[in-house]
């Protein structure tokens, strides 16, 4: 499972590895019943603080997708719900901005703009 942080984005670091770890579980990477790294294995790899990785764990516990047992670590439990309607959603909006003449960076920075909404 390959997990990317950007210190420099205004997404807090624990979102972007929650969100990595969605994404990892939605392609297929990781599957039902399979383990994830423990916090301070993925922290390390990570650069980032322990706790960073617990909020995201915590996260997505609260969500449903992985289950966290002391002794027993984090084992992913279900899929996150709407990645297929999402990436539908996402290939119609580029396709009415390529029609309304829109470039990549102006998608992009469309998409930014209501990101704070």
């Amino acid at each position: 499972m390959l997990i990317r942080v950007d210190s420099g984005s205004s997404l807090p670091l624990y979102d972007q590895i929650a969100s990595g770890i969605r994404r990892a579980i939605a392609d297929g990477e990781v599957g039902r019943g399979e383990r994830l790294p423990a916090a301070k294995e993925l922290a390390a790899s990570l650069d980032v603080n322990m706790h960073t990785v617990l909020k995201a764990y915590g996260m997505l516990r609260e969500e449903g997708i992985i289950e966290v047992r002391r002794g027993r670590g984090v084992t992913v439990i279900d899929q996150p719900a709407d990645r297929a309607a999402l990436a539908e959603s996402a290939r119609r909006l580029v396709a009415d901005a390529r029609r309304a003449g829109l470039t990549t960076a102006e998608i992009v920075d469309l998409v930014e703009a209501h990101a704070t909404d």
